[in-house]
C-alpha cells in the first residue's frame, strides 16, 4: 500500500498526488513511469513521473479523469492509499549536452516535460519550452516550467491566455529563426507530438516524443504497448517510452489507442451507476 501525502487539484479534470513510495523515488529518473493499481478490482495504468524527492522518498505523479481508473483515483484524498505503485519503469530520456534543446509540453504533458527540461539545464544546455492548453482555465505549471527554461512562450487554442494558436506555430518560428536548434522533445496528446514531428521533419532536428500507447504489465510481457518505429515493432514499456518521432507510424498509434473505447465508455457508466446506488444506499 502507498500513502498519498499530498493531493492538489491543478486544474478541471488534472490532479497531483505526492506518493510515498521510497524504493521508486531512489531511482526514479526524468522520462520514465510508474504502473498504478487502485484497488484490486482495478485495472494497472501507466503514468508517467512529473516529479520526485529522494530524501522525503516521494513520487510525484499528475493525472488526467479520462476513465474508470483515473475517475476512482480522483476520489482520494491525502491519507488514502493507493494499492499497487511499481516502478520506475521504462527508458530514461537521455540527457546529455547537446546545445539548444526545445522542450514542448501540451496539455497534462506539461507534468512529465517539466523534469525533462530541468535535465537538459542541469547539463548545460540551452532549453526553450514552449507549453500549450485548449484554454486558459487548463493551463498549470507555468512557473515551475519556467523556473527550469531559458525561454519559455504559452499558447491557448482559444487565445484566453498568452499567445493564440498551437504550439507547433512558435516551434516552426523557432526554427525559421535560423538558430540552430540541436534536439526537440515533445510530450503530450498524440496528435500534438504527430504535428511536431511533421514540423520538425523539414529542417532534419532530432525529435524524440513520449508515446503513450495503452499498457498492461509494463515489463514487455503482454505486447498490449506495440508501437511500429521505422517499420520495427517495438514495446514502448522496454524500448521506450521515448521514440524518434520521425519513425514512428502515428496513424497506426492513433487506431490502437481507439480500440477500447466503448468498453471504456461502458467500464465508467457501469462504475457510475455502481458508485450512485451506493451513495444513495
Amino acid at each position: 500500500m502507498y500513502k498519498i501525502l499530498h493531493r492538489e487539484d491543478l486544474v478541471p479534470g488534472i490532479h497531483l498526488f505526492r506518493v510515498e513510495a521510497p524504493a521508486v523515488a531512489a531511482k526514479a529518473q526524468a522520462g520514465q513511469f510508474v504502473i498504478v493499481r487502485v484497488d484490486e478490482k482495478g485495472e494497472r495504468i501507466p503514468l508517467t513521473v512529473a516529479d520526485w524527492d529522494r530524501e522525503e522518498g516521494s513520487l510525484t505523479i499528475v493525472f488526467m479523469e479520462v476513465g474508470t481508473t483515473t475517475r476512482k483515483m480522483a476520489i482520494l484524498k491525502k491519507g488514502d492509499y493507493i494499492l499497487n505503485f511499481v516502478g520506475p519503469l521504462g527508458l530514461p530520456t537521455h540527457i546529455e549536452r547537446l546545445g539548444t534543446v526545445v522542450c514542448v509540453g501540451g496539455g497534462v504533458g506539461v507534468a512529465p516535460i517539466v523534469p525533462i527540461a530541468r535535465a537538459f539545464k542541469e547539463a548545460g544546455n540551452k532549453v526553450i519550452s514552449i507549453m500549450g492548453a485548449r484554454s486558459w482555465n487548463l493551463l498549470f505549471w507555468e512557473e515551475r516550467l519556467r523556473s527550469v527554461s531559458n525561454e519559455l512562450t504559452v499558447t491557448t487554442d482559444d487565445g484566453s491566455y498568452g499567445r493564440k494558436g498551437v504550439v507547433t506555430e512558435p516551434l516552426k518560428e523557432i526554427l525559421d529563426s535560423g538558430q540552430k536548434v540541436d534536439m526537440v522533445m515533445a510530450v503530450g496528446p498524440v496528435v500534438m507530438m504527430k504535428f511536431c514531428a511533421k514540423t520538425t521533419n523539414p529542417y532534419g532536428v532530432k525529435t524524440v516524443v513520449s508515446l503513450n500507447p495503452i499498457m498492461v504489465d509494463g515489463t514487455g510481457m503482454c505486447g498490449c504497448c506495440r508501437v511500429e518505429i521505422g517499420e520495427k515493432t517495438k514495446f514502448t514499456c522496454v524500448d521506450g517510452p521515448d521514440f524518434d518521432g520521425h519513425q514512428v507510424d502515428w496513424d497506426l498509434l492513433l487506431a490502437r489507442q481507439h480500440i477500447y473505447l466503448e468498453a471504456e465508455k461502458r467500464s465508467l457508466e457501469l462504475w457510475e451507476q455502481r458508485e450512485g446506488r451506493e451513495t444513495n444506499a
